[in-house]
């Protein structure tokens, strides 16, 4: 912990060559570099930059900063090799967190002293990357839900003909469905045209054109169409917070009316697999409460850059399972999943 660096000076530049690092992090990632050490254990980078077209002396400090933070080595000699740090292999599971705070929400967290004035926060006050937050939640369930999503699949007790994906991003759950179940079709709604029409594309290229269809649409609204009726299944992943609206004084309110909207829009679903992640900072009040040093990857950004959005409230764990009855659903069981942050699948009927 910072708080344990007995240098002042030394603990605030740990603070700003982390800051470097973590955007270093989402970049590396998205380059191909963090994948590519991991898998090949040595990389040239010499040669990466020539392959992929990067400028040679800017990746050589993105290492830098990734080999302060040891994350990556830099072997001495005559060769640029590149080798995995101690921290690589944590850092690619929480890669995706990262690309999701410093590309896909840069916009947003770049902007505090502009955002957090009550004066601007009035029509389109900040902005974020749909296509790098799609991405960055794709990752995102790769590597935290997807366990714990197919033991909660694996658990029900129905045919699985048809499933909505709600806030279906880049499709990649709904296209992993239809793969275990090849007589099922799936609709994914997304409010963002362009990771509708960026999943179209992907996953028509990948075969599943006539069975997958995406739709644009606020999964907070739902209303019935004909084409709802035959959704035996819903999923939604790191969505669930957005329907805690802040629009009005109660986002309880909203969020009740918001899940008996889906209910009566998918009038024959079964059943509901909802995740996402909770609050765990400031609510002393909550079971999952952390302060200090337990405060884990995460918990921090995304309730920070959620209450600058100033959107929705992140709600507890007891907060959620609260107002599953006013709503129309019932919790039949609470899926913890175990990751470096704190998540769950809610099985609803």
């Amino acid at each position: 912990m910072i708080s344990e660096i007995a240098d002042p000076r030394e603990a605030v530049a740990t603070i700003f060559n982390a800051a470097v690092a973590a955007s270093a992090i989402g970049s590396a990632w998205e380059l191909g570099l963090l994948d590519e050490v991991q898998s090949k254990k040595e990389v040239d980078l010499e040669e990466f930059c020539l392959r992929n077209d990067l400028d040679l002396p800017s990746m050589q400090m993105l290492v830098t900063a990734l080999e302060i933070t040891d994350i990556l080595v830099r072997e001495s000699g005559e060769r640029s090799a590149v080798i995995p740090g101690r921290l690589l292999e944590e850092t690619i599971i929480t890669k995706s967190l990262f690309h999701w705070l410093m590309i896909g929400s840069a916009g947003l967290f770049s902007r505090i002293p502009h955002v957090i004035r009550n004066a601007n926060r009035a029509g389109t006050f900040f902005t974020r990357d749909p296509i790098a937050i799609s991405e960055a939640c794709k990752d995102i369930n790769e590597q935290h839900f997807e366990k714990f999503f197919w033991q909660a699949m694996s658990g029900l007790d129905q045919q699985v003909s048809c499933v909505v994906d709600l806030g279906s991003g880049s499709g990649e759950r709904l296209v992993q469905i239809l793969e275990k179940h090849p007589a099922a079709t799936g609709i994914g709604i997304d409010i963002s045209l362009e990771a509708v029409q960026q999943a179209e594309f992907d996953t028509s290229n990948r075969g599943f054109g006539e069975r997958l269809s995406f739709v644009e649409g606020d999964a907070r609204d739902m209303h019935y169409q004909d084409e709802f009726a035959s959704v035996s299944l819903i999923t939604s992943f790191m969505f669930g917070h957005d329907l805690w609206r802040r629009d009005s004084s109660d986002p309880r309110k909203n969020c009740i009316a918001s899940l008996r909207k889906i209910r009566e829009a998918f009038p024959n679903a079964q059943r509901f697999l909802l995740g996402d992640t909770t609050r765990v900072l400031n609510c002393p009040e909550s079971e999952f409460g952390v302060t200090g040093k337990s405060v884990p990857a995460f918990p921090l950004a995304f309730e920070l850059g959620h209450d600058l959005m100033g959107e929705c409230r992140i709600p507890t764990m007891e907060e959620w399972i609260d107002v599953f009855p006013d709503a129309g659903w019932r919790l039949r069981k609470r899926h913890l999943v175990q990751s470096s942050y704190l998540s769950v699948i809610f099985e609803l009927e």
